[in-house]
């Protein structure tokens, strides 16, 4: 897929005030610094489009984006550790969870998972709570430039073992760096194959 056109739509954290459109949703989150940010710019091709910041925890809104006039981008709040108090940590689970159960439009999540570290107890809490609600997704391990090949390999195999002590079947899984564009393709190539079964 060659990304020709994206544009911002609309922030807001009422899932009833979502564009008002039948084109596809993908939606991106993650744990706050797990490089969302980086990845959709990457993979749109635009280099702020979605803001990059230094102090995780940045996306505190959903936040729409128009690909090539016929699917949207959304860009979802990270979870855990952003330095945001409780009230505010509440309001964002709160209004993610209605979208997830609201939104029909949504047709795969990608969850970010950073590849240079162990399962976490909040990633794993979060996918099975996807899995248990029956919404779709699908997992994008992160930062892949970050460790030598072996380790890279070695951990995502951690991961996969992890997993697979509760579930059936694995979820598709991306490996992907911001930096050199590894795993850009292979997404975007996953998104225009849904897209093209929708038709």
């Amino acid at each position: 897929m060659k990304i020709k056109t994206a544009s911002f739509v609309v922030s807001n954290s009422d899932v009833t005030k979502c564009p008002n459109s039948q084109l596809p949703e993908y939606a991106f989150i993650g744990r706050s610094n797990v490089g969302k940010s980086s990845l959709i710019n990457m993979l749109t091709g635009r280099k702020n489009l979605a803001k990059v910041s230094g102090k995780p925890g940045k996306t505190r809104l959903i936040n729409h984006f128009l690909i090539n006039q016929n699917w949207h981008l959304v860009d979802l709040p990270g979870y855990g550790y952003a330095r945001v108090s409780k009230k505010e940590k509440k309001t964002f689970q709160k209004y993610i969870t209605a979208y997830f159960e609201k939104r029909q439009q949504l047709v795969n999540t990608f969850i970010l998972i950073d590849s240079r570290l162990d399962p976490q107890p909040i990633d794993l809490e979060f996918l099975e709570w996807m899995g248990l609600n029956g919404v779709p997704f699908s997992i994008v391990f992160t930062k892949a430039d970050k460790l030598k090949p072996k380790a890279l390999e070695s951990n995502i195999a951690t991961y996969k073992a992890k997993l697979m002590e509760t579930w059936e079947v694995l979820p598709p899984y991306f490996v992907t760096s911001s930096s050199n564009q590894t795993g850009r393709e292979d997404v975007l190539n996953y998104i225009e194959d849904i897209n093209s079964k929708l038709k």
